[in-house]
């Protein structure tokens, strides 16, 4: 029999489809139930912004603080200068400090959307790693925390060994980062007092590690809980679309293209995605998910507005929708689409239809852009674009002209002043 939890929170993340393991469901129900828990998620900063394949930890701090805890958002500056080898193939590029203050300060604006940083006892908070493992004295460490790890057992976990099988290179610095992202649930639990660690699937053997090494140390019950790790029903990871990772950051995407992201949803996902990625009800979410014809797109839409609304406002989904419904129902311009804006030095004599559709975004390459037009796949005002070596000159930019790639990506080009 499934165990009924308690608590708000765990009641809320298994009625919605959060929750992957527990390492002890009912002790964290009972302190739950007790009163505020404090929690964190860590997050290493390898890029300037976090992208939909984050979104659903996020979510999970969201209901965390809304149930009444304390949640912890954890910013990698240390374990970010290591790497987390987890079911990679090949090592992270190292960054240089600066970049990985940039990223972290990038990656807060995103973190205020969905949590409020404020009064105890329940109010978020920000800490960085680099205040404890920058400091760490190498001897000292390996003394007091590397004496509690058996080599054994680490090369025995399925991010090591998924990478020694395939006889791929895990270096040194690698394998200690479960020892230092171990190290730092006992020491958030030393100063914040926190007894759960949060994260995907493909974290488990870590999270374990930490609490195996607070126990050791200080002889304390914590707690570990995971997410799954989410694909959609077509079997793509979440978060990846044509373009490359969907950002988080209105900075590298545009609020329009996040919406249409989430537009664009296929319908056996539709139910699922929004008791994950919105608070409408669970109920009004499972008759949603069950409709069908053109009554699904009424409920993508709405999937669509609720995310946009959350991370970057009513008025930027209410702008999406608008622009969405004027490009598709009316065959229009549309002026929330992604604009790029050419001066005239650029154009110059004539610059190549290729090149608008690569640097708009519809297109990684040239190559793609030109198998796009092969293909039947790019328009020109709504028009079939079928010659790959079409030049667009200045006069033809005194109005924005709209470049589209298959039925559901759009952008405009227009000419600076």
């Amino acid at each position: 029999m499934t165990y009924q939890p308690k608590s708000d929170f765990l009641r809320i993340i298994m009625e919605r489809g959060f929750l992957a393991d527990c390492t002890d469901l009912q002790g964290l129900d009972e302190k739950l139930i007790e009163g505020p828990v404090t929690a964190y998620i860590g997050y290493d900063a390898t890029a300037q912004s976090l992208h939909v394949g984050h979104l659903l930890n996020i979510m999970l701090l969201r209901w965390f603080q809304k149930t009444g805890n304390r949640p912890i958002t954890l910013m990698g500056g240390g374990t970010t200068k290591v790497g987390d080898p987890s079911f990679r193939a090949d090592e992270r590029p190292l960054l240089t400090p600066t970049q990985i203050d940039a990223n972290i300060a990038g990656m807060n604006r995103v973190f205020a959307r969905y949590l409020d940083y404020g009064q105890p006892p329940t109010g978020a908070v920000m800490l960085n790693n680099a205040d404890w493992l920058d400091g760490l004295n190498y001897l000292e460490f390996l003394r007091d925390i590397g004496r509690h790890f058996s080599v054994n057992r680490m090369l025995s976990f399925e991010s090591v060994k998924s990478r020694l099988d395939r006889e791929q290179s895990l270096s040194f610095l690698e394998f200690n980062y479960m020892i230092l992202q171990a190290y730092d649930f006992l020491e958030l639990y030393r100063r914040e007092g926190c007894v759960l660690q949060m994260g995907g699937s493909d974290q488990w053997g870590n999270i374990v590690n930490g609490i195996d090494l607070t126990r050791r140390v200080l002889d304390q019950e914590i707690y570990g809980l995971t997410t799954p790790l989410l694909t959609t029903s077509d079997g793509r990871k979440m978060g990846k679309s044509q373009g490359g990772a969907t950002w988080l950051s209105a900075e590298l995407l545009s609020p329009y293209e996040f919406w249409q992201f989430w537009r664009n949803t296929t319908d056996a996902d539709v139910g699922r995605f929004l008791k994950l990625y919105t608070e409408l009800p669970v109920a009004e979410c499972d008759r949603l998910g069950a409709l069908e014809g053109s009554e699904i797109n009424e409920a993508k839409i709405l999937l669509a507005n609720e995310v946009t609304t959350l991370l970057h406002g009513a008025e930027a989904a209410q702008a999406a929708e608008a622009t969405a419904r004027e490009v598709f129902e009316k065959g229009g311009m549309g002026e929330d689409l992604p604009t790029l804006t050419l001066s005239a030095d650029e154009v110059g004599d004539g610059i190549s239809v290729v090149q608008l559709i690569t640097r708009s975004g519809l297109a990684k390459s040239g190559k793609e852009a030109k198998r796009l037009i092969a293909d039947n796949g790019a328009r020109l005002n709504d028009e079939p674009l079928t010659d790959a070596g079409l030049m667009v000159s200045a006069s033809d930019l005194a109005q924005p002209i709209k470049l589209s790639a298959g039925k559901k990506r759009h952008a405009l080009v227009e000419l600076g002043n």
